[in-house]
C-alpha cells in the first residue's frame, strides 16, 4: 500500500479513510519538519508601531516572514482632494509623524514646480527649510538609535535619544509653536519667520549635541552585546537593495553614496559643505554607524545655515512676493503666544478693502494651481520620500501621492529575516526603521 500523502504546493497533504492509522503513524513519526507559525504585532513594542509581522518558524528559525500593514490607515493622501493646497501641509505633516517638515517640504515643493514659483522662493525661506530638516533627521534618528537600544534590552540608550529629541522638539517649538505636525513649511516658502531669540536658541543646541552624539556612541560603538546583535545580522547587499527599490541608511550602509541632497540637490543643499556617509558591511551595525555618521555631518549643515539666516540672509522675506499664492501671516509674539500682528490686523480692517477681500478669498477659498502634474523628491531620515501631485486647475489637488520609503523598504523584511533567528527579527526591522504612519498614510 502507498504512503496516505501526496505531495502538494504547500507541502505534504495526508488523506485518512479510518483503516490505515497504523500507517500513518509510522509515516508522520519520521518527519522532522513541523513549523509553527506566530504573529508578532500589530501591538508588540518592537513593531515600531502597529506592524503585523506573520513569522514561519522552525525552531529558532525564521523560514518565511511576511509584512501585514493597515492597522494605521489615516487616508490622508485621499483627503487633500477635500481640501485646499494650503490645507494639504496640514495633513501630510501627520504622514511619517517622526520627520513631519520633511513631508511638508516635498509636498510644497511639488506643488511649487506646478506653479511655476520653483526659482522664486525666497533664499531665506529655503535656508529654513534646510536648518528645519536637519534638525528634524538629527530628531528622528534619535528616536531610531534609541528605540533600537531598549528593544535589544537596554534602557540607557532610549533614555539618552528621548533626551535629545526633546532638546530638538524644544527649537522647533519655539520657531513654529508646536512640537510636532507644525504646517511650517508652505507653498511660497515658509509661514513665518523665526522668532527673535531664535538663531541662539539653534546656537545653543549645536554647542551641547555633539557631545551628546558621543555619548551615545560610547554606549553602543563597541559595545560587545551590541556587536553580537547587530554585526552580520539582517545581510542585504548592495544589488538586494536595488532589486528592492530600498533607499536611505540602509542602501548607504550596502556602500552606495545615493543621497538626493548631493544627486538631485533641491532647496540650495549644493550650496553646503558636507559628506555622505557609508558603510559596506551592508547590515545592522552599518546602518547604526551610518544614522550616528548623518547626525553629525547634519550639525555642520545647521551650523552653515544658522550662518547665512544671522548673516546675509537677515532681514530678508521667507514668502514669495505673489500676493495671490504667498500666506497673508504676519504674526507676532504676544502674551499669550503666537498671533495675528496688530499692524497686519490693522492694515487688513482699517486701511484697505482690497487687502481685506484678498485675504478672506486666500484664506477660504486657496489660490488655483495651474492643471498638470508634478514630482518632488527629497532625502528624509528613512529614504527617499516623493510627491506626486496632479491638477485639475481647481484650488483642491484632483489627486496626491507619496512615495514614502517606510513603505518601500518594508519590502526588505522577507529578505533581512528569513534563514535568520527568531530573535534577529527586533534588530532586522529597527535596522529598516519604518514608521507606519508613513506606510499607511
Amino acid at each position: 500500500m502507498s504512503a496516505p500523502y501526496e505531495e502538494a504546493t504547500e507541502g505534504k497533504v495526508y488523506t485518512v479513510s479510518g483503516n490505515d492509522w497504523t500507517e500513518l503513524v509510522a509515516t508522520l513519526s519520521g518527519q522532522q519538519d513541523e513549523q509553527l507559525v506566530v504573529n508578532m504585532g500589530p501591538q508588540h513594542p518592537s513593531t515600531h508601531g502597529v506592524l503585523r509581522l506573520i513569522l514561519n518558524l522552525d525552531g529558532e528559525t525564521v523560514t518565511e516572514a511576511r509584512t501585514a500593514i493597515g492597522y494605521l490607515h489615516t487616508g490622508i493622501e485621499k483627503t487633500c482632494e477635500y481640501r485646499t493646497w494650503t490645507q494639504g501641509t496640514t495633513l501630510v505633516t501627520r504622514m511619517d509623524y517622526l520627520s513631519p517638515i520633511f513631508n511638508e517640504t516635498v509636498y510644497c515643493m511639488a506643488v511649487e514646480k506646478l506653479l511655476g514659483i520653483t526659482e522664486q522662493i525666497p533664499e531665506r525661506a529655503q535656508a529654513i527649510r534646510v536648518m528645519m530638516m536637519e534638525l528634524t533627521r538629527i530628531s528622528s534618528h534619535m528616536v531610531a538609535i534609541g528605540t533600537f537600544g531598549m528593544e535589544l534590552g537596554a534602557t540607557t540608550p532610549f533614555l539618552f535619544g528621548t533626551r535629545e529629541r526633546e532638546m530638538v522638539l524644544d527649537v522647533m517649538e519655539y520657531i513654529t509653536g508646536l512640537r510636532m505636525n507644525m504646517a511650517y513649511v508652505r507653498p511660497g516658502g515658509v509661514a513665518v519667520d523665526l522668532p527673535a531669540g531664535a538663531v541662539d536658541k539653534v546656537a545653543e543646541l549645536l554647542k551641547e549635541m555633539p557631545k551628546r552624539i558621543k555619548d551615545m556612541r560610547k554606549l553602543l560603538d563597541a559595545n560587545p552585546v551590541y556587536l553580537a546583535r547587530t554585526k552580520d545580522v539582517a545581510y542585504l547587499d548592495l544589488t538586494g537593495c536595488m532589486a528592492l527599490g530600498v533607499t536611505g541608511p540602509m542602501l548607504r550602509a550596502a556602500g552606495l553614496p545615493w543621497d538626493l541632497r548631493k544627486s538631485q540637490p533641491y532647496c540650495g543643499y549644493e550650496t553646503y559643505d558636507f559628506e555622505v556617509a557609508t558603510q559596506k558591511t551592508a547590515d545592522v551595525y552599518g546602518r547604526y554607524l551610518v544614522r550616528m555618521t548623518e547626525m553629525e555631518e547634519s550639525l555642520k549643515i545647521i551650523e552653515q545655515a544658522l550662518d547665512r539666516l544671522a548673516g546675509p540672509l537677515k532681514g530678508q522675506r521667507v514668502m514669495v512676493d505673489d500676493k495671490k499664492i504667498g500666506w497673508p501671516a504676519q504674526l507676532a509674539l504676544g502674551p499669550d503666544g503666537y498671533g495675528n500682528s496688530p499692524d497686519h490686523i490693522a492694515h487688513i480692517m482699517g486701511s484697505s478693502m482690497e487687502a481685506l477681500i484678498h485675504h478672506f478669498k486666500l484664506v477660504t477659498e486657496g489660490f488655483r494651481v495651474p492643471a498638470g502634474q508634478a514630482y518632488a523628491s527629497v532625502e528624509g531620515p528613512r529614504g527617499e520620500l516623493g510627491a506626486h501631485v496632479v491638477s485639475d486647475g481647481g484650488t483642491k489637488p484632483y489627486r496626491v501621492h507619496f512615495r514614502d520609503p517606510s513603505f518601500t523598504n518594508l519590502q526588505a523584511v522577507p529578505a533581512t529575516c528569513e534563514g535568520g533567528m527568531v530573535a534577529d527579527v527586533i534588530s532586522a526591522v529597527a535596522s529598516i526603521d519604518p514608521v507606519m504612519g508613513g506606510v499607511d498614510r
